[in-house]
């Protein structure tokens, strides 16, 4: 037929006829148009696509929205209502009925590696785990939403000759995005609260029903009549993988060496097996995207999973589904809205219809689930979230005429509205976390017959000796217990979302595990067997997977939530063979430093200066105490080490001396790098210091193991001199962070600090000055924001206080002669070295 083409006009559906064979042309200046064949105008095509929803994606960046609405809109704005309208002759140039024949092909190879990457991250064991409220508000956030589209579709399509189209209108109005949600769910900073955490489960189950109807979907598109067979066919497939390919990978990937790297042969094979479980599943009458992803979901090495992603997420997600959005964008006609027999008043009445379908089935399902009307509403606006393959449903059943395009567009037009309504919406959702019934924030106000809650932050597994240490020298007993909960820190990569998994203890994850879930199962196993080794220790392990960025909001609200004391963190530095401390991950200290800015308990920093993954039970604990609530807190935490009947207390506390110079005593601000500045009365903190000292004393009056010292120092420098003297005696030093200090032994230091967030003499305990290898818990007290009171109170005035860290009986008299007192000046300071119990090495 040359360059002519043949349209032919047949119950409003257009028929392109184009020439069978693609044929070279003889150069641009020569022969005919050169955009004529389909190849060169497809190369054309694909960087306006790409450019056009980069475009948008930057302009939606501010508002929060799934990446997949921008690219939506900049197909949209490809087609015939925008683009079609404004440069008409540009556009039929660009996109011209015969142009689909290859951009419509590739949208659809697109898809089937996009299928794949979402079988990859889509995890099943979650799935398995979810509770019977998340199920149900899926459950019911599937069947309700369906009937509605169902039902409308009844109500406005007048000639009902194809009942398949109610499906369609069901099914993608069922679709919520697990990914998306997630997102979403980070930037309001609910991920860890009860609404988030129930909206997320609900999505994941939700978008795994989703894509069992896909294939439903995808069944009656091709045929009617033999959708039956189809669905029972594509069962069977998806068993044979599961029960034999799966096995078959497994065996392949043991072979390679498991966590060792996969060379591009096995990558080549595992994309050529994409292709072949796409050609099956076209075969069996569904589609090819639907075995790419069975594939994806039954592959079973996480460690080949992050690799496949890593290499593929960004030439698919970047390269080609712009090629998918376009498609979409361009079969979208917003004009067809405004027909004769329904104005538009009555459409966008139901697209608020569709809009509002999962917000009533979420209040329906409240009065099962005993949630309030609020909580419900919201989990209904957050499950409206769509995806992609809401797209993919509407696509399909536009491309086999299942929908017409009037449908269509209104389907798309409820998938955009409904997503782009929910990151609005939840900036108006407040739920009411600080102000929960949570007290005891601090060790210091802790009673002795309470239980302790600790968050002990890991890394790696080389964090965990030394955590372990520290938190088995805190005499745990039946009257005293201790509940600790383990929280492995997991940098997210990948596409896949951020969660929290609540671990079984004493159970292995698999058979093969990857590294990464060996090293879950060390850390588990190492601290299942400090809660057997120790009386009134209960332990709860977990797993946080997200980026660096919002690890902090995670750990404080995991703190929250768990009603913890006392949260532990690992310094991000680690000393290695030559005695120098290099930083492990500079992300760590940014983590570490919003962690101390906006926690909701009291916190401390552990600095470990032995080999990493080793360490010893701290025979000898030393306390520095120079004064203020950090250094209150850190001897309460000690006090608790002084009842175990291993541990040798020495409580040092540095006194200006004579000849030290004076610091203004009135009212200051506290300032560290990212911390909130707390106001504080340094004479209420110097009276509040020396009750708890006295307290303190009082209680050590017959306990040979704990000895109290007052050394009288003038500067910076005897400061520096006195630390580093006794480095060699101790096998802990716990110190306060300083906060609410004005004090002349450390003025100087302040100004030197490499780490501020660890306070003056934390940060001198961090510096490769020191060769002894020993441990530093750096503690910071929980206090109130800007603003408040500061909450350390009296113990005068308090009727609990007088109960309130006795750690052991207390028959003292007021004679501090036995104590091991000594108030020396710096030139004659010296210790009792008694003998120590050793316990040996933690593993």
């Amino acid at each position: 037929m040359g360059d002519v083409d043949l349209t032919i006009e047949d119950f409003n559906r257009t028929i392109v006829c184009f020439a069978e064979t693609i044929y070279r042309t003889n150069g641009v200046w020569e022969g005919p148009n050169p955009l004529a064949p389909i190849l060169p105008i497809f190369i054309f095509q694909l960087p306006i696509t790409i450019l056009a929803t980069r475009i948008v994606l930057l302009l939606l960046k501010p508002f929060n929205m799934p990446p997949f609405i921008g690219e939506l809109i900049g197909g949209i704005l490809l087609g015939p209502t925008f683009f079609g309208k404004i440069a008409p002759s540009t556009y039929k140039w660009f996109f011209p009925a015969y142009g689909f024949t290859i951009l419509e092909p590739m949208a659809h190879f697109a898809l089937v590696y996009y299928a794949f990457l979402v079988g990859l991250t889509l995890d099943t064991q979650t799935i398995k785990r979810t509770g019977t409220k998340a199920m149900g508000m899926a459950i019911t956030g599937a069947v309700i939403p369906c009937l509605i589209g169902c039902l409308l579709f009844f109500v406005i399509v007048s000639e009902k000759t194809n009942y398949a189209g109610c499906i369609f209108w069901g099914f993608a109005l069922t679709v919520s995005s697990y990914s998306a949600l997630g997102s979403i769910l980070e930037d309001q900073s609910l991920v860890q609260t009860d609404v988030g955490k129930l909206a997320l489960s609900a999505a994941q189950v939700g978008e795994a029903i989703s894509w069992g109807l896909l294939a439903v979907g995808l069944a009656v598109a091709n045929s009617e009549t033999y959708c039956f067979l189809a669905i029972m066919l594509t069962v069977v497939f998806a068993l044979i993988c599961a029960r034999g390919v799966r096995p078959a990978l497994s065996w392949i990937i043991k072979k390679t060496g498991d966590g060792q790297g996969y060379s591009e042969f096995y990558i080549c094979f595992i994309l050529s097996g994409v292709a072949i479980c796409g050609v099956i599943t076209d075969a069996i009458g569904t589609h090819p995207m639907l075995g790419a992803f069975i594939f994806g979901l039954i592959m079973p090495n996480e460690v080949l999973q992050t690799t496949l992603v890593e290499r593929l997420e960004d030439f698919v997600m970047g390269i080609f589904m712009p090629a998918f959005f376009a498609v979409c964008g361009i079969r979208t006609n917003l004009d067809s809205l405004s027909f004769n027999n329904t104005s538009l008043v009555v459409v966008l009445g139901i697209i608020i219809v569709l809009s509002g379908s999962k917000v009533i089935s979420a209040l329906l399902s409240s009065f099962v689930t005993n949630m309030t009307a609020k909580e419900a509403a919201t989990i209904g606006v957050l499950t409206s979230t769509k995806s992609i393959l809401a797209l993919i449903i509407l696509e399909v059943a536009q491309e086999h005429g299942i929908l017409t395009t009037q449908e269509y567009t209104i389907m798309i037009v409820s998938v955009v509205v409904m997503t782009m309504l929910v990151p609005p919406i939840i900036l108006h959702y407040h739920p009411n976390i600080d102000n929960m019934p949570y007290t005891r924030k601090t060790i210091e106000k802790a009673k002795s017959v309470e239980e302790l809650r600790v968050l002990a932050c890991v890394h790696k597994f080389n964090n965990v000796p030394s955590i372990i240490s520290v938190l088995e020298a805190a005499n745990a007993t039946q009257q005293s217990p201790i509940k600790v909960y383990a929280l492995q820190l997991v940098e997210l990569i990948g596409r896949a979302s951020a969660m929290l998994v609540v671990h079984n203890s004493r159970k292995i994850s698999s058979k093969n595990p990857t590294k990464e879930e060996a090293q879950t199962d060390d850390i588990i196993s190492a601290f299942d067997n400090y809660e057997l080794r120790c009386d009134g220790v209960n332990v709860q392990a977990l797993t946080s997977r997200c980026p660096y960025s919002t690890m902090d909001e995670d750990i404080c609200n995991i703190a929250r939530d768990k009603r913890a004391a006392f949260i532990i963190l690992p310094f991000h530095r680690q000393q290695n063979l030559d005695g120098e401390m290099e930083d492990i991950n500079p992300a760590i200290r940014t983590v570490n430093e919003n962690v101390l800015a906006h926690a909701p308990c009291s916190v401390g920093v552990l600095i470990d200066r032995r080999m990493a993954g080793t360490s010893m039970f701290p025979n000898r604990v030393a306390v520095l105490f120079l004064g203020g609530p950090d250094d209150r807190e850190a001897l309460a935490y000690a006090w608790k080490m002084s009842e175990h009947q291993n541990v040798r207390l020495t409580v040092i506390r540095f006194l200006p001396g004579k000849d030290a110079l004076q610091v203004d005593p009135t009212e200051f601000m506290t300032t560290a790098a990212g911390t909130i500045t707390v106001p504080i009365d340094a004479e209420n903190e110097k009276h509040l210091d020396d009750q708890f000292i006295a307290k303190f004393r009082m209680s050590i009056t017959h306990d040979s193991s704990v000895v109290y010292q007052q050394v009288m120092l003038n500067d910076e420098e005897e400061t520096v001199r006195a630390i580093k003297k006794m480095e060699k005696d101790f096998d802990l030093f716990i110190v306060g962070r300083g906060r609410g200090m004005a004090s002349p032994l450390t003025a100087g230091l302040a100004d030197w600090c490499d780490c501020p967030e660890l306070g003056p003499i934390g940060d001198l305990f961090a510096t490769s000055e020191f060769s002894s290898s020993f441990s530093v818990l750096v503690m910071q007290q929980y206090t109130r924001s800007e603003g408040s009171e500061h909450e350390t109170e009296s113990y005068a005035e308090s009727s609990e206080a007088e109960n309130e860290l006795n750690w052991r009986p207390s028959n003292a008299s007021n004679d501090y002669g036995s104590f091991g007192q000594r108030d020396t000046e710096f030139g004659h300071l010296s210790f009792n070295h008694r003998r120590d119990h050793s316990l040996g090495m933690m593993r």
